[in-house]
């Protein structure tokens, strides 16, 4: 596998969804999803239909170090240009700006741990950047299903220079 990412730079974005605390053990994923996604339609201002599967960890996310048990926090999420009418089973989520090593995962969700393998063992550690303290994330585009041999999920990965 070799995957060149696309190196770039965001600006703040304003995104609105839903929340779950989970484990890498206890992975609530498709729950989350699942309660997110009928409700999608009451989001106002969307700004394109891609959705935003995004992880906040507790700490420094180290791929090599990761213990299955601890807990963080997963959202579904729609980025939105307007932060009104907020559906009230929904919170808002702002994404700090920030560098980004963007990475194409190609294939089913099940084969997903290949790409990540990847983008922590092999490429961050011949690369001159390092994992930054901010949100990682996955954009998938609206018709996203994660059986799809060739569903393609965009990985966002929080980079800075070493």
């Amino acid at each position: 596998m070799n995957i060149e990412p696309k190196i770039l730079d965001i600006n703040k974005k304003k995104l609105v969804g839903k929340s779950m605390i989970m484990s890498f053990q206890n992975d609530r994923t498709a729950e989350l999803w699942r309660s997110f996604m009928p409700e999608r339609h009451q989001i106002h201002y969307r700004i394109d239909p891609c959705f935003y599967s995004l992880q906040v960890y507790p700490s420094l996310f180290s791929f090599s170090d990761v213990d299955p048990d601890t807990n963080f926090t997963k959202y579904a999420l729609v980025e939105v240009s307007e932060l009104k009418h907020i559906p009230s089973s929904m919170e808002v989520f702002t994404l700090p700006e920030g560098k980004y090593a963007v990475f194409i995962h190609k294939g089913p969700a099940s084969t997903f741990l290949q790409t990540l393998t990847y983008i922590y063992e092999t490429w961050l550690p011949e690369s001159r950047y390092v994992i930054d303290d901010r949100p990682h994330f996955e954009r998938l585009q609206e018709g996203y299903h994660p059986e799809d041999a060739e569903a393609l999920e965009e990985v966002w990965v929080p980079i800075r220079l070493q």
